[in-house]
């Protein structure tokens, strides 16, 4: 029997970062995977998607590029060339993914994991010893029992990512990301989108105000809010409308995206402790079992890829480092890769006001800001909204709406796990013209109020 002072299942983007991070440590690591290095955020989901909105994104540009003295004869996008693109993207990250694993000493083994107990696991005729065990073995697309949820062509997001062809018009169930980035690629190259959404308004981890804009910008998508799904037949959806009467919704294709399921299947031997579907673990990632860690999607506490990867490190970090390192959710960074974009981190001002704090807010329009203005005109839509403590001057909140709010995020993330407050960020040069000036741009707008 082979000994592993470390074995991970799953090689998602927890999974992966977990045995990167041992094995460069000098551990002896095993990484077992079921289907594909990079799980489902390379092969299935972040990756894919954002290589079709690119696609989209440049083809919407080329349309709409006269009025910036950019023609365009006989635009045209095609499906296949989009889908070869992404296809070449998935694997050569997924070749460098395998190139760490290897220059990190990293054994890699393809398989069903069997759990035996916390400190053996069996695939095939073999079984490996471990010390530790981290389980980061994801989640899956809910897809709930409606009546028809079976027919062929309604799909999860796995499945949309292998179409042939663009469908003439499209049904979404659900409007949270996956939902609203599906619908932003549909409906950019040509497709009829329509969302049907169970709650009052899309992406509920968003400002209220920034949803309601988002939604209005998505211009060639039609929305169903307050509506709920009752049947999928072959013409398309069944459902009831906010004021409780049954409507029909025709659709070629149907894409379930309600939500995601943490893959815990085959783990009885274990004994964890699981609530709600998900491995119950503490801030620094450990289950109710000794030397079993979770990390990611099948834990619950937050469904985002940068999210596995830092609960990898912090459990890397306590086996093998300092052991002082532990999760704190109030930092980490959202993104909706839609056209447009949004992003935010921290809370939102009615989060804020029902924890009871007093709180002061202010909005900016991003067409106020030099290079936004120069690239997208005074007609497109942007805002800034940041969030602080009217007592202590903390930045809490800080949320984005237009392009490259995916990027500049991450400086939000830096100022609110800082605890900076408005006179720190004031003293941080921005480089202008960027949009990034528009963070500092709002906090001056507060400072005013307060």
């Amino acid at each position: 029997m082979e000994f592993f002072d470390l074995i991970v299942v799953g090689a998602g983007p927890g999974g992966y970062v977990a045995a990167e991070r041992a094995g460069a440590l000098g551990k002896n690591v095993l990484l077992i995977e079921r289907d594909q290095l990079g799980g489902i955020c390379t092969n299935w989901g972040c990756i894919p998607t954002k290589s079709l909105l690119n696609s989209a994104k440049l083809y919407r540009h080329a349309k709409e590029g006269e009025k910036m003295g950019v023609s365009v004869q006989s635009v045209s996008f095609d499906l296949g060339t989009a889908m070869a693109w992404k296809q070449e993207t998935i694997e050569t990250l997924r070749s460098g993914i395998q190139f760490l694993m290897k220059s990190n000493k990293v054994t890699v083994v393809y398989g069903e994991a069997e759990f035996v107990d916390a400190h053996h696991i069996r695939l095939g005729e073999t079984t490996y010893e471990c010390a530790d065990l981290i389980l980061a073995t994801g989640s899956s697309p809910v897809v709930p029992p409606i009546e028809g949820h079976n027919l062929p062509h309604v799909l999860t997001s796995d499945g949309i990512l292998a179409i042939d062809a663009l469908p003439k018009s499209l049904a979404i169930i659900g409007g949270g990301v996956i939902g609203v980035e599906f619908a932003s690629f549909f409906s950019s190259v040509g497709v009829k989108v329509s969302i049907v959404e169970m709650m009052d308004e899309i992406l509920p981890m968003m400002d209220k105000e920034f949803a309601k804009l988002m939604r209005r910008e998505m211009k060639d998508v039609d929305f169903h809010l307050g509506c709920r799904v009752t049947g999928i037949t072959q013409e398309g959806l069944i459902y009831t409308d906010a004021d409780g009467k049954e409507q029909r919704l025709n659709s070629d294709l149907v894409l379930m995206s309600v939500g995601r399921r943490a893959n815990t299947q085959g783990m009885e031997n274990l004994h964890l402790n699981i609530e709600r579907g998900a491995i119950v673990v503490d801030e620094k990632l450990r289950t109710n079992i000794p030397h079993v860690y979770a990390v990611g999607d099948v834990n619950g506490k937050s469904l985002l890829a940068h999210s596995a990867s830092r609960m990898a490190e912090v459990v890397v970090s306590n086996l093998y480092g300092n052991g002082g390192q532990k999760m704190r959710y109030h930092a980490i960074p959202w993104a909706v890769y839609g056209i447009p974009e949004a992003a935010g981190c921290g809370l939102t001002e009615s989060e804020a006001k029902r924890q009871g704090r007093e709180v002061v807010a202010a909005t900016t329009q991003m067409r106020a800001n030099g290079r936004f203005l120069a690239e997208h005109g005074k007609r497109a839509a942007g805002l800034c909204k940041v969030v602080v403590d009217a007592e202590t001057k903390v930045i809490l909140g800080v949320h984005l709406l237009g392009p490259y709010s995916s990027e500049m995020i991450y400086g939000a993330a830096t100022i609110i796990e800082a605890e900076l407050r408005i006179k720190d960020v004031k003293e941080i040069v921005f480089p202008h013209p960027s949009v990034s000036e528009v963070i500092k741009d709002t906090l001056f707008a507060i400072e005013h109020t307060l």
